[in-house]
């Protein structure tokens, strides 16, 4: 699992530790590991150091002493290395006498700086820190927009770059690889930061934190949390999802929320709603029932919303008026912004909401009383926009998007590490609420239900399309990535270690 922390922490972090170790210590540790980092990525660009061009961008304070006692080390090395000073009578004193005493020239002028940069074989971003607010200034703001060089190495964060909340204000520089110091950065695991990072790479330079408040889930996590039948199991005791879904104009989103749940580990599932004869035609193994949730019998939880059309209304509050788990989409959560968190309070049973942006932004006016915020505004601020949706309607949310986030009411929060842009599709959501709803009924928390839901998902976006985190690949429809479930599920599953091979159920 990968751990971020906010700046705050850090900070407090290093200066703990600062004070047990001799003065630059903290500082040799992370310069160390960032030149080993470099000398690795022109190795493999270039087949050595020596002779590499490398270009320091060194903006003042700690981050641009990292980014200049690197660039000393890989001067020492043979590259041959140019620091462009951003602030030059703020640069870091001790890690430019370094660079210099390795044989590193030194460059204040803009238009030098800016020829040394596209030039490059390796540039390293170390204008400005973990501490920086706001877009980047204005003599730095040419380095977003000029020429790349081969390859940019980001030191703790992409220049521009919120670190706490990946919120990008102004100019800011993509990096190819981001090297992290100590810990993960939540800005760098969530869009729009997380598109500026690139590679991120973690030098452990000895800090003690404390539990972090966004982890980001990998294949032994997930593979540990999937539910698995036990020698006693059958359908009932692996839990039953019930999906009220679909409408006569859209009973495609039955279908697709079905496909998702009767592939997500529960061991039936109950469908009402008007698409029956579309839903049995399809999986003769639902259990139909007429009405709404309020007859349907007993489940574990409830799917409700998804092409849920006029009756969206009173299937939201049968379903909500059971005492067991229930994930709302798409129209259930417009129904939801209309009536307000008030209708949830009384609740005891876990909620579990999943919108996209523009959804966040009706439910945040249902919050807050006034007109919608801008979604595009919501999109920018994504881990803000979770947090502020969990504690608004006291339920898990799971913000559907290019960095899927998962928030709860504490301001605990995950983000998912998978998926790909194909996923951008007509129904692609709603298989994977009924994937979720189906988590839920095996007896995830919603937490858990939502992250593992979100990690299979973008997995099968992958594979259904070809592709790996960095694109390429072919269109797909959603009806494809339930298709592709069970082989994403196998693969998770084989990577877990002997005795954490997911949880017994029965």
């Amino acid at each position: 699992m990968r751990h971020a922390h906010t700046v705050e922490r850090i900070r407090a972090a290093e200066a703990e530790l600062m004070a047990r170790l001799p003065e630059g210590t903290l500082m040799g540790r992370a310069a160390a590991g960032l030149a080993a980092t470099c000398a690795r990525l022109l190795a493999d660009h270039r087949g050595r150091v020596y002779g590499s061009r490398v270009t320091v961008l060194a903006g003042s304070g700690d981050n641009g002493g990292d980014a200049l006692h690197a660039g000393a080390l890989l001067a020492r090395r043979g590259a041959a290395v140019t620091a462009v000073l951003l602030a030059p009578d703020r640069a870091h004193a001790d890690g430019l006498a370094a660079l210099r005493s390795a044989g590193g020239r030194v460059l204040t002028e803009p238009a030098a700086g800016l020829a040394a940069f596209t030039a490059a074989d390796l540039a390293l971003d170390g204008i400005v820190g973990i501490g920086g607010r706001g877009g980047l200034r204005a003599g730095a703001q040419p380095y977003a927009t000029a020429p790349r060089p081969a390859l940019v190495v980001a030191v703790d964060v992409p220049s521009g770059v919120d670190a706490d909340t990946g919120e990008v204000p102004g100019a800011a520089l993509r990096a190819d690889v981001t090297v992290v110091f100590g810990s993960h950065k939540p800005g760098l695991l969530v869009d729009p930061g997380a598109s500026h990072a690139g590679a991120v790479q973690l030098v452990p330079i000895g800090l003690d934190l404390p539990p972090a408040a966004l982890t980001a889930l990998q294949h032994t996590d997930v593979a540990a949390l999937l539910p698995r039948p036990g020698t006693e199991s059958d359908k009932y005791r692996r839990g039953v999802v019930g999906v009220a879904a679909g409408s006569a104009k859209y009973p495609g989103a039955a279908v697709l929320a079905v496909s998702g749940a009767l592939r997500g580990g529960a061991g039936a599932v109950r469908y009402v709603g008007t698409a029956a004869e579309e839903v049995v035609r399809r999986f003769p193994e639902v259990l139909v029932t007429e009405g709404g949730p309020a007859g349907a019998g007993r489940v574990q939880a409830w799917v409700v919303g998804p092409g849920g059309g006029d009756g969206a209304e009173q299937a939201l509050r049968e379903a909500l008026a059971a005492d067991v788990p229930v994930l709302v989409d798409a129209d259930g959560l417009t129904e939801l912004a209309r009536l307000g968190p008030a209708v949830l309070a009384a609740r005891t049973a876990p909620t579990l909401l999943t919108p996209h942006t523009g959804e966040a932004a009706r439910l945040l006016a249902g919050v807050d009383g006034g007109p919608p915020p801008d979604a595009g505004q919501l999109a920018a601020a994504r881990l803000r926009t979770a947090r502020r949706l969990a504690a608004g309607y006291r339920a898990t949310v799971l913000l559907k998007g290019s960095s899927t986030v998962v928030a709860e009411p504490t301001g605990q929060a995950r983000v998912n590490p998978t998926g790909t842009s194909w996923l951008a599709t007509a129904g692609s959501g709603d298989v994977l609420a009924g994937l979720a709803g189906s988590l839920l009924a095996a007896g995830l928390t919603p937490l858990d239900a939502a992250s593992a839901a979100a990690y299979l998902h973008g997995l099968a976006g992958r594979r259904a399309a070809g592709t790996g985190a960095d694109g390429g690949g072919a269109p797909v429809a959603a009806s494809d990535l339930a298709r592709e479930l069970p082989a994403v599920w196998r693969d998770v599953r084989a990577a877990a270690p002997a005795g954490r091979a997911g949880r017994r159920d029965g």
